[in-house]
């Protein structure tokens, strides 16, 4: 161990036991945020696997920086999970050009909690992640950053490395895109619930009057299998079509209600085990979207409740 002693009087310990301070201090840094982290990689990617390479990436950086040194550790952390997700981000844009069928975000299992924040459950809803898919790379960072942790424009700026007037540009351009493909209404959590506990029990009881009641005459299935399994390649259209398809594999499957991406959901089990993550879109208390993630690689995070954080 080697000590020494500045002009102030005070001592410096430098040697292993300072190297194990230093440490200590990163990851504590590391894990008080790591669940921000996420949520800031996930909400860019719709993947939690993705997600996760982020912040392991996120990791190996940050490890090897002093954290006495960072005034603001949170922004500082931010910034490195950004640019490894926008990276990531461009990658998995030429990954889905070559999927099969149509893609769909990773379920997530969410705690109770992330529903009674009604803006983080309205941004990594599976509707809304799916409004971001159509944005550009760097405009989907830039409005996740601003709209949705409230990121100042400088500090964007670094981040995607633009100035800030560009930033605000692109932010401006972002918000009207999204704005444009939203949801219609957003529907209370109380009223989504009553409308899926609804079309639980249509499904169930093969009431095929009172699903078509449920379903808004343009309601569309979006089914993801990925390649792996058998799914619609293309999208299923129309109140009937839907039912259709519902009705068919109804008698087969069992319907558990759950908390996916901060909304009440289903979870379709066949002989017991996970089949599929069925999640709803509803707009003035009709379904209007129903999105069925079949891929098992996208259904490993099932298994255990992720905590979401801004």
């Amino acid at each position: 161990m080697n000590d020494r002693t500045t002009s102030d009087g005070t001592k410096h310990t430098s040697g292993p036991a300072a190297r194990g301070d230093r440490m200590d201090g990163v990851t504590r840094a590391f894990v008080a945020h790591r669940s921000l982290l996420f949520t800031v990689a996930y909400e860019m990617l719709g993947s939690a696997a993705d997600a996760e390479d982020v912040l392991q990436e996120t990791w190996l950086r940050w490890a090897g920086v002093d954290p006495d040194t960072v005034q603001d550790q949170r922004a500082y952390l931010v910034r490195i999970a950004t640019r490894q997700a926008l990276s990531q981000l461009r990658t998995l844009g030429r990954r889905k050009e070559s999927y099969v069928g149509p893609w769909l975000p990773e379920p997530l299992l969410t705690t109770p909690d992330v529903a009674e924040d009604v803006e983080l459950a309205d941004s990594v809803s599976m509707a809304m992640l799916l409004v971001l898919e159509t944005l550009a790379p760097t405009e989907r960072v830039v409005f996740v950053l601003r709209e949705v942790f409230d990121v100042g424009y400088d500090e964007i700026a670094e981040a995607v490395d633009k100035s800030p007037a560009a930033v605000r540009q692109i932010a401006h351009r972002a918000r009207a895109h999204v704005a444009a493909r939203r949801p219609r209404g957003v529907a209370s959590a109380a009223e989504t619930r009553r409308t899926v506990e609804a079309f639980q029990r249509a499904v169930e009881t093969g009431d095929l009057q009172r699903l078509l009641d449920i379903l808004a005459p343009d309601v569309v299935l979006l089914t993801d299998g990925g390649g792996v399994v058998r799914a619609a390649l293309t999208p299923v259209v129309g109140a009937e079509q839907v039912a259709g398809v519902l009705g068919r594999i109804a008698a087969a499957v069992s319907l558990q209600p759950t908390q996916i991406n901060g909304d009440p959901a289903l979870i379709v089990r066949l002989g017991g085990e996970i089949d599929t993550v069925l999640a709803l879109r509803v707009d003035d208390g009709r379904v209007t979207g129903l999105y069925a993630v079949r891929n098992p690689e996208k259904l490993s995070h099932l298994e255990r409740e992720t905590t979401l954080r801004r």
